[in-house]
């Protein structure tokens, strides 16, 4: 079988599980190229992993022979490579979130689509057994019909982290920790739970950091069919704690955290996975988790590019999270519930 041929753009601190990927698939994908505008970077890139490097980022867009990129640069720089991408018909994994705001995000998507080429987007949370494995028992009926789900995510970063140039502003990452930190976990809840129909949102930023955007956000939610829930996000919850994910229906409840699932059914059945790795990045050293997950992505992926179908997570999949997010934003700025 041909390898497909990819060039990764952007070789920051995203990179490490990304390229320990595609060391672990090598017999399906081949790096043609790594790009970053700076040579130290690259330089340091190539000596960890041996992959070719570029700084000449035209040369990728041009190149015939590439059939898809890896885009893992800041938010704020994703519609226009996007856009370079699909008009040079390169399929695109892209980093989330998708873009700064949700004009953006859904023209990014658009553009991916008009181009006909497939966009994946690195949402791993999805990937994990624990996940895959309630989001089977949700299919399945085995909790019955959905009465509460909660989501919450109490991360650690230190002003440190905040004090890097553009982290947490506006103009480069477009908001603080629903957008950068939960928006992972979020992202797996709409996918087990659905959207909701509406939200009430509070989201501030603590005396904890000096930042742009919010560090410390609470919603209540309400589904189209009477359930309601909580939503919680911050990383002033020193040293990180494991995100989780509580659903109670009407013949169970489950809990999802970062060490695994737990469930238990009314009819005395208790049901329970661990998690392989429970390491998930929560503390002051964001990158401190495996990249298993992150392959399964990467595998996914390929599977979409070698094949007719698309991505598990394709960038219209993606926007529901967006939209959930700038919903508890605009929710939070007009201190008004608000729909989705």
């Amino acid at each position: 079988m041909r390898k497909t041929r990819i060039a990764i753009i952007g070789l920051g601190m995203a990179v490490a599980p990304h390229a320990r990927s595609l060391q672990d698939l090598a017999e399906r994908a081949e790096v043609v190229v790594a790009f970053s505008p700076t040579q130290v970077r690259r330089d340091a890139f190539a000596q960890a992993w041996g992959f070719p490097v570029t700084g000449d980022l035209d040369g990728i867009f041009s190149d015939a022979g590439i059939d898809a990129v890896m885009i893992l640069t800041p938010p704020n720089s994703h519609l226009d490579l996007v856009r370079r991408a699909a008009g040079a018909g390169k399929h695109i994994l892209l980093e989330k979130p998708l873009e700064t705001s949700i004009a953006k995000a859904e023209e990014l998507v658009a553009t991916a689509e008009a181009a006909g080429v497939k966009l994946g987007v690195v949402l791993q949370n999805r990937f994990k057994p624990a996940s895959v494995k309630l989001a089977r028992l949700l299919a399945e009926g085995s909790l019955g019909a959905i009465v509460s789900a909660s989501a919450r995510t109490r991360n650690w970063r230190p002003q440190s982290y905040y004090d890097q140039p553009g982290r947490g502003t506006l103009a480069r990452d477009g908001g603080g920790v629903l957008l950068t930190q939960a928006i992972h976990t979020l992202d797996l809840f709409i996918s087990l739970a659905g959207l909701p129909q509406e939200v009430t949102c509070y989201a501030t930023t603590s005396p904890i950091h000096s930042m742009e955007t919010e560090d410390l956000a609470m919603a209540a939610t309400r589904y189209a069919n009477g359930a309601i829930g909580t939503i919680s996000a911050t990383t002033c919850a020193y040293p990180g704690f494991p995100d989780a994910i509580d659903i109670i229906g009407t013949l169970g409840t489950a809990q999802l955290d970062d060490l695994g699932l737990t469930v238990q059914l009314h009819d005395g059945t208790s049901l329970s996975e661990t998690a392989v790795d429970a390491a998930a990045g929560a503390g002051a050293d964001p990158m401190a988790f495996s990249h298993q997950h992150h392959r399964a992505v990467l595998a996914d992926f390929l599977d979409a590019v070698e094949g007719d179908g698309q991505p598990k997570i394709t960038g219209r999949e993606a926007l529901k999270v967006h939209r959930l997010i700038e919903a508890m934003l605009r929710s939070s700025q007009s201190g008004s519930r608000q729909s989705l």
